[in-house]
C-alpha cells in the first residue's frame, strides 16, 4: 500500500524542513549532482511532483521556461510557493499522484525521492501518465535514497528498474553512490557533445 498523506502531513508538522533540505551538505550536493546530470541548459515545460518545501524546485526554476510543481501536503504546498515566489513561471499545485497527474506535456518530469512512497501499482500508474505526459524530446530524471526506508513499500532500486522496465526508453544517465541513485531517460538518445556537433 502506498504511504497515505498523514504521513507527510505530521512530518511537515514538526518541521518546514523534514528533510533538512536546506542545512545538509548531502542534500544540497545531491541537488548540485542532479541539476549538473541535465543534458539540457534550458527546458521549456517541467513537473515536479513531490517537491516538498520547493528547495530543488528553485534550482529548477532557473533552468526552464515553465515549472510545475505538486505535493499531497498543503503546508509543502504554501512553502514552495514562498520559495518559488521570485519565479513569475512557477506554479505550486496540491494534489495526490498519480491520481491528480496534470493534463499538460512537458519537456522533463523530475521524480525526486517520491517513487519508493508509492506501492508498485501506484507507481506503474504514474510511469503511465508521466509517459503520455512527455512531448516528443522528453527527458524523465529519477533521484532516489538507497537504504530501505521503514514503512515505504519500494526500494530505490526496485524503483528504478521498474521506471526502466516501464518507460522502455534510452537511459543516458545512471549514477549510483551508497547514499542514493540518479538515472536519467530521454525520448532523444544523442548525447551532449553528438548534439553540440563534437561527435
Amino acid at each position: 500500500m502506498s504511504v497515505g498523506n498523514r504521513y507527510f502531513d505530521e512530518l511537515f508538522a514538526q518541521s518546514a524542513d523534514p528533510w533538512s533540505f536546506r542545512e545538509r551538505w548531502y542534500e544540497q550536493r545531491k541537488r548540485a549532482l542532479t541539476l549538473a546530470c541535465l543534458p539540457r541548459r534550458r527546458y521549456r515545460s517541467v513537473f515536479e511532483p513531490g517537491c516538498a518545501n520547493g528547495e530543488l524546485s528553485a534550482e529548477l526554476a532557473t533552468r526552464c521556461e515553465r515549472l510545475l510543481c505538486c505535493d499531497t501536503a498543503a503546508a509543502a504546498v504554501s512553502l514552495a510557493e514562498q520559495r518559488l515566489q521570485p519565479f513569475a513561471h512557477a506554479q505550486v499545485f496540491q494534489g495526490r499522484l498519480p491520481r491528480d497527474w496534470p493534463d499538460q506535456r512537458f519537456d522533463l518530469i523530475v521524480l525526486s525521492e517520491i517513487g519508493y512512497y508509492l506501492d508498485a501499482a501506484a507507481l506503474s500508474h504514474l510511469i503511465r501518465q508521466a509517459l503520455r505526459s512527455l512531448t516528443p524530446d522528453g527527458q524523465l530524471l529519477a533521484c532516489h535514497w538507497r537504504p530501505p526506508i521503514a514503512g515505504c513499500p519500494l526500494d530505490a532500486g526496485q524503483v528504478h528498474d521498474q521506471l526502466h522496465r516501464q518507460l522502455q526508453l534510452p537511459r543516458l544517465l545512471e549514477h549510483q553512490e551508497a547514499d542514493f541513485m540518479l538515472d536519467l531517460w530521454s525520448r532523444e538518445a544523442d548525447s551532449v557533445a553528438t548534439l553540440e556537433g563534437l561527435r
